[in-house]
């Protein structure tokens, strides 16, 4: 009689630090679980940001940025009508060679928001996303949406 009422403490024992371990991984798992309001938000701002990253970062140090490019472009041709033009035909090359769908390139700083590369109706975006860099004088937005 004694051997069973051993072997039934044992039991119940590990019975109840079986539930207690259950118990303990459920509010784990339903603490631990990501948000998608979170991941929706992130994702929007880091298209943007990568693309600007890419428009402003070097392969090597023997090379132009684009943003360099454009910018020396605009000074040397003291930001006239035929360097702006320039400047815009570059940018919508690139900016369409990443394959976006709906963006606004602009310089906000010295040619005072000029629309130098778009696609899309900005003014109908719900949700835009926005990266800056600057170069020199020049201060360069990039809006997606």
């Amino acid at each position: 009689m004694l051997d069973n009422k051993g072997s039934l403490y044992i039991t119940d024992a590990v019975l109840a630090i079986f539930l207690l371990l259950i118990v303990f991984l459920v509010v784990n798992a339903a603490i631990s679980m990501p948000s998608a309001d979170y991941s929706y938000e992130s994702r929007d701002i880091r298209t943007s940001q990568d693309v600007m990253e890419l428009l402003s970062g070097k392969i090597d140090f023997g090379d132009r940025t684009f943003i360099e490019k454009i910018s020396t472009i605009l000074e040397d041709g003291e930001n006239s009508k035929e360097s702006i033009q320039e400047v815009s035909e570059i940018s919508k090359e690139k900016l369409d060679s990443y394959n976006i769908k709906n963006y606004q390139f602009s310089e906000s700083n010295v040619l005072k928001g000029k629309v130098l590369a778009s696609s899309g109706d900005y003014d109908k975006a719900a949700n835009v996303d926005v990266a800056t860099r600057t170069y020199g004088d020049y201060s360069y937005t990039l809006s997606i949406w």
